[in-house]
């Protein structure tokens, strides 16, 4: 690694590093584009970069990392850019699972995936059960996710079980909410990064995202190259904010 990188991450290890860092990877079309190469090829490289991300994360002692892999609203681009996208995660999980389980990585797929195709499902429900066991670092894929219709998905399995009797529904709470997310039992993040200059989340994680710090990169640094650097950097600004959390100090 570079110079830079691990004076940045001597740094950041000198102040406590947020627990939970979620991630929009926003730009491998882009790259592409500017590249004169393929929306594919842009997505093999954003994946490699994907893969940097968990072992600087480790690095830097984060526990847990969430990365926006595919929304419920990708489905609405090209037949092939999709077919695509759903052969590089069996490709990835084929290729680096065993590499990614030795690190004491554990995979938790955010989203319905059983609306994928059957080789990518497959293959999906593969790597959960091959780091199940894992407890080093926690890595959420975001995948056929859609954060409203998450809510919506909660709402229904807590308004069966007030019908149920299972609750009550003067004991409905935030918590209750919270418990019935694909987060379940996760702290909320801490801090989400998007690259690419864009400033939305982009229906990700919007009930966990509440009072999460938002870092947005500069609009010429895209995806595939966010490297490591950039990562310890939007650390360590958030690590200069000052959470208050709705109160004074």
């Amino acid at each position: 690694m570079s110079y830079t990188y691990n004076r940045l991450l001597k740094k950041i290890k000198q102040k406590d590093v947020p627990q939970h860092v979620a991630i929009i990877m926003d730009g491998n079309g882009r790259w592409a584009k500017m590249h004169k190469l393929s929306r594919s090829i842009g997505h093999k490289y954003g994946v490699e970069r994907m893969k940097e991300l968990l072992r600087v994360s480790k690095d830097a002692g984060i526990k847990y990392v969430t990365v926006y892999a595919f929304s419920t609203e990708n489905w609405k681009r090209s037949s092939q850019e999709v077919g695509a996208l759903m052969k590089l995660a069996v490709d990835f999980i084929n290729r680096d699972i065993d590499e990614i389980a030795s690190e004491g990585a554990k995979i938790t797929i955010l989203g319905d995936i059983s609306a994928l195709p059957e080789e990518t499902r497959e293959a999906v429900e593969y790597a959960v059960k091959k780091t199940e066991k894992n407890d080093e670092l926690y890595f959420n894929v975001a995948l056929n996710y859609g954060g409203r219709a998450e809510i919506v998905r909660a709402v229904k399995k807590i308004a069966e079980d007030v019908k149920n009797g299972v609750i009550d529904i003067d004991c409905v709470s935030e918590q209750t909410v919270s418990d019935n997310l694909f987060t379940a039992g996760m702290p909320d993040p801490d801090l989400i990064i998007r690259t690419a200059g864009e400033f939305r989340l982009s229906n990700f994680l919007p009930y966990q995202s509440a009072y999460s710090e938002i870092w947005i990169s500069d609009p010429k640094l895209l995806w595939p190259d966010f490297a490591g650097k950039y990562f310890l950097k939007a650390i360590y600004d958030y690590q200069q904010r000052d959470r208050r959390f709705g109160a004074v100090k």
